[in-house]
């Protein structure tokens, strides 16, 4: 192995690995998407109904990387895609789960729909995956779960009990697995991004983005790839770190 080999290779240090991006073929599903395979790994992008934006994601992803439909809130389809992917890929190393829907109003007209709908993708969906992946994980004795919360779930914001409820909800999900797994070589974390550029946040009205970013004390949005890199490190560099929540949201919730 020549020195460039293995400098290359250092670059790359999920090489040989597959990870399950959920969500993956949109905003910050699709970045942590694009990072995870610069870093080496396989990518299975998950995504519910958009194929055309999952062809474009892995477009740009490392050879033979795929696309996987699923709606994480069915528990069969979830079975259904992990065992499909273990069967194509032999491991499943890398699992972030990224899927989530949005809902909002004043708690007390909010739609039960609503409610189940956000608490059922992003919440139990969470669980659904979890327990679908962790028996492989544990054979192999080796597995990074990265759930991504948000800073909603840590201080609450008006109009978003649902949203609020489900990622605070992860946050105690990812502490309890943290401690279950970790005999078993799996680390479990969470990210908590504040407020991000894309498709769902495009919709916040102007004057409800200049409240927030008033709050901010870096006075910006975030990117989808600044949490990317934040979910490159929890895969690759994080080794001894698990239940934890990593925030980025630019000061938002000080």
């Amino acid at each position: 192995m020549t020195a460039a080999t293995t400098q290359a290779d250092a670059l790359r240090p999920l090489l040989g690995r597959t990870a399950l991006v959920t969500g993956g073929s949109r905003g910050i599903g699709a970045a942590i998407s694009r990072e995870l395979s610069d870093a080496g790994a396989q990518i299975a992008v998950n995504f519910h109904t958009n194929h055309e934006a999952a062809a474009l994601v892995l477009a740009d992803l490392r050879q033979g990387s795929s696309p996987w439909p699923a709606d994480v809130a069915d528990a069969d389809a979830v079975e259904a895609m992990v065992a499909a992917v273990l069967e194509r890929y032999g491991s499943l190393d890398v699992l972030v789960i990224n899927a989530g829907i949005w809902r909002g109003g004043a708690v007390d007209r909010l739609a039960p729909e609503d409610w189940s709908l956000v608490v059922d993708t992003s919440l139990t969906g969470a669980y659904h995956l979890v327990r679908a992946a962790l028996p492989a994980m544990k054979r192999k004795g080796f597995g990074r779960v990265i759930v991504l919360s948000s800073v909603v779930g840590l201080v609450g914001h008006p109009g978003d009990s649902a949203y609020a409820a489900a990622k605070a909800g992860l946050l105690g999900f990812v502490k309890a697995v943290a401690k279950e797994t970790g005999r078993d070589g799996i680390t479990v974390n969470a990210i908590a991004p504040g407020f991000v550029e894309t498709e769902m946040t495009a919709e916040v009205p102007e004057r409800g983005r200049e409240r927030m970013m008033a709050r901010t004390p870096l006075r910006r949005p975030g990117t989808p790839e600044e949490i990317a890199s934040a979910a490159r490190f929890l895969a690759c560099d994080a080794s001894y770190v698990t239940g934890h929540t990593l925030v980025v949201d630019g000061g938002y919730s000080l």
